[in-house]
């Protein structure tokens, strides 16, 4: 499909800059099995679900992958800055570098105190000090760290800051109050580098009122990379690449989602960082299954989906390969509507945004 069929015009005002407190009284709309859009909140959940109903929530936590450095070679020094995606083992990373042009493999990066100290890094389990191992397409390097395991993770942790998407980031100065507010409720293991934002929504006070209902929450780990971040440079989705993340679905959360559907329930992805493990966990067998591994899924009208039924997610960018995921969800001409009027009602958008709650519908229209 043509990039340009998930185009449309969100007015920069619009992207939220901070989100609004408490959590669960942003907006939401409801849009229904007809394509019809019912403007409500997020406390609403308890209006909309049912008995039996299972949410999906996804437990990765944001690491502070964003990390400023010295590119080191022999007498010369020059600024170098890095978002950290994807885990490779316990010492290298892929990144995203701003310039890539000024590295070399090879080349030696200082991150933060440690640039007056590079000859003590040995010494000093403080300092960050990474190698250049590969250079690869779309200004994406694999740094090699002296550092390894937890020593290395908390290096990162001492010298990086909070990666805020840039369409927030472009517009403010990371805040200290993002160490909070880009993080769920349900965050506890380390290793995304983008928040799953839908679960931004959720308080406790709103898990109690869901749960008294006899909605469950069903947890799994998908580590948010900063490809979600990329923008979509072809005019053809077929010739779009994703980068891969690294998930895990239980099987006892599976035996319970499964139990639950059986009993009439309906799955309900918060997020499309659940979605797409869910549906990636179902793709070999058409019936949902344990799943621990990478997933590159990509997903535009035309897909068949296995096993989510509704999906709560944040508003997205025009062109962006969430926006054509949920166009795959819900179809294409009913999110132009939706959106349309997210837009003329000024709905918030993108990561610190309002909610949607979309159906999902056999045929797209």
């Amino acid at each position: 499909m043509l990039v340009d069929e998930f185009d449309f015009d969100l007015p920069h005002e619009l992207i939220a800059l901070h989100p609004v407190s408490p959590r669960d009284s942003a907006r939401m709309l409801f849009v229904d099995k007809n394509g019809e859009p019912d403007d409500r909140i997020v406390t609403d959940l308890t209006k909309i679900l049912r008995p039996n109903d299972v949410l999906v929530v996804n437990d990765t936590k944001v690491i502070p992958a964003e990390l400023n450095g010295t590119r080191v070679r022999g007498e010369f020094r020059s600024s170098v800055s890095f978002n950290l995606h994807k885990r490779i083992d316990q010492q290298s990373w892929l990144a995203f570098a701003r310039p890539a042009k000024r590295l070399k493999v090879g080349d030696r990066v200082v991150f933060g105190d440690a640039q007056n100290r590079e000859q003590d890094r040995a010494c000093a389990a403080q300092d960050l000090v990474a190698t250049v191992a590969q250079i690869m397409d779309g200004g994406q390097v694999r740094l090699d760290f002296d550092l390894t395991g937890a020593y290395l993770d908390e290096a990162i942790k001492s010298h990086g800051a909070m990666p805020l998407p840039p369409y927030i980031g472009s517009k403010r100065s990371i805040e200290p109050r993002d160490e909070q507010d880009y993080q769920t409720m349900f965050a506890k293991f380390d290793g995304a580098v983008a928040a799953p934002t839908a679960g931004l929504h959720f308080t406790p006070k709103l898990e109690k009122n869901l749960s008294d209902l006899g909605v469950t929450i069903e947890k799994l780990t998908l580590h948010v990379g900063a490809g979600t971040f990329l923008p979509v440079k072809v005019d053809d989705t077929k010739d779009h690449k994703m980068h891969a993340e690294w998930g895990e679905v239980s099987d006892d959360s599976v035996q319970r989602i499964r139990e639950a559907k059986q009993k009439g329930g309906r799955v309900i992805a918060v997020g499309t960082t659940s979605l797409r493990l869910l549906e990636s966990a179902s793709a070999k067998t058409g019936e949902l299954q344990a799943f621990s591994g990478d997933t590159d899924i990509f997903i535009t009208p035309g897909f068949e989906f296995k096993t989510v039924d509704l999906l709560l997610t944040n508003f997205h960018l025009p062109r962006s390969t969430l926006f054509m995921l949920v166009s795959a969800f819900s179809g294409t001409k009913t999110m132009h509507r939706a959106y349309k009027h997210a837009i003329d009602n000024k709905y918030r958008f993108y990561s610190y945004g309002d909610a949607s709650l979309l159906n999902r519908q056999q045929n797209d229209d």
